[in-house]
């Protein structure tokens, strides 16, 4: 199930408070960057990050989940609501994500 252009514009626009945010589409779904940096994605309208100590640390009750066939576990995002949690998960983060490959 591929996830719809109406969630991806809601995940954003709770994501306005941060500069830089940006998204590729693939295959259905949608990858997140913040600043550059791939934080998540979308997958089935649900709003996945990269397990790292951060996030784990403000959501610690949340459940791992695949994002399709294959894939590493990612954290699930249930307080999708507020602005200010996922404001504050995404700049948490941020330093502990992998800077992007460079290209050839």
């Amino acid at each position: 199930m591929a996830s719809s252009k109406e969630y991806l514009d809601f995940v954003l626009e709770q994501l306005s408070e941060l500069e830089e945010i940006t998204y590729r589409a693939m295959m259905g779904e949608y990858i997140l960057y913040y600043r550059g940096k791939i934080i998540g994605g979308i997958y089935d309208d649900r709003l996945l990050v990269k397990p790292v100590k951060s996030a784990i640390a403000l959501m610690p009750n949340a459940s791992f989940e695949l994002p399709y066939e294959g894939a590493k576990e990612m954290l699930l995002v249930d307080n999708i609501d507020s602005k200010e949690f996922l404001t504050k998960l995404f700049e948490a983060m941020y330093e502990e994500l992998p800077a992007p490959k460079r290209k050839k």
